[in-house]
């Protein structure tokens, strides 16, 4: 599956039903990706919500990636995992990359960082994110990251590249045209009073018309 797209990054809600809800409307939306992230919750909340992500992502035909959590991921049998700095096994990305195997996705947080980009290429991730893209709800300390540097890391590593932190609909065309392939997007989509039409108008921004300029911002 190509990466590229929105990807709905799950909000620390404790109540699965109502998660599962919210979800499942960004999935109508045609969101092709979920990334189940709760900080909040215990180790067997954990696995009870993102089994529950797993069975609704399955029969939308999209992509589950756990946070933060290789071993999750693979006993579950989710799509892939996404790590910070420190939530690789052992702290080593190639641990977590031989961990998920070579059909699982890795995705890399690198903040600001082009040197985190190159060791996670090198170490086999399958794309990279960089943000904090503006001021962020979710994480208001966030390292804040130049937008011109998603076209820099697609050009030095030509891995796919995502984006987080701040992203709306105001000003998720720019980040495209600056280079990235797929919007984690929190607040923004999960507040919203539709999230189906939020979610597909996210969604909208991929195809040709919307992605036309795409990289040409970053030159």
């Amino acid at each position: 599956m190509k990466l590229r797209g929105l990807c709905a990054v799950t909000l620390d809600d404790p109540l699965l039903p109502r998660l599962s809800a919210l979800v499942k409307a960004a999935l109508d939306g045609g969101a092709p990706f979920v990334q189940y992230r709760n900080k909040m919750a215990s180790r067997p909340l954990r696995r009870a919500q993102a089994a529950e992500m797993l069975r609704i992502c399955r029969a939308s035909g999209a992509k589950l990636i756990i946070n933060d959590d290789v071993w999750l991921a693979v006993e579950i049998g989710a799509d892939g995992a996404h790590l910070g700095r420190d939530d690789a096994p052992g702290g080593s990305l190639a641990a977590a990359r031989d961990a998920l195997g070579p059909k699982r996705i890795l995705g890399v947080s690198c903040y600001n960082e082009l040197d985190r980009g190159a060791e996670a290429a090198a170490a086999g991730a399958d794309y990279l994110a960089f943000g904090s893209m503006f001021p962020s709800r979710t994480k208001p300390g966030a390292v804040r990251a130049p937008l011109e540097l998603l076209g820099e890391a697609r050009r030095r590593f030509g891995l796919p590249v995502a984006a987080i932190g701040g992203i709306t609909r105001d000003n998720a065309p720019q980040v495209i045209a600056a280079g990235a392939d797929m919007l984690a997007v929190v607040s923004d989509l999960f507040d919203a009073m539709d999230i189906r039409a939020q979610a597909a108008a996210y969604q909208a921004l991929f195809s040709k018309g919307a992605s036309g300029n795409r990289g040409k911002q970053a030159s």
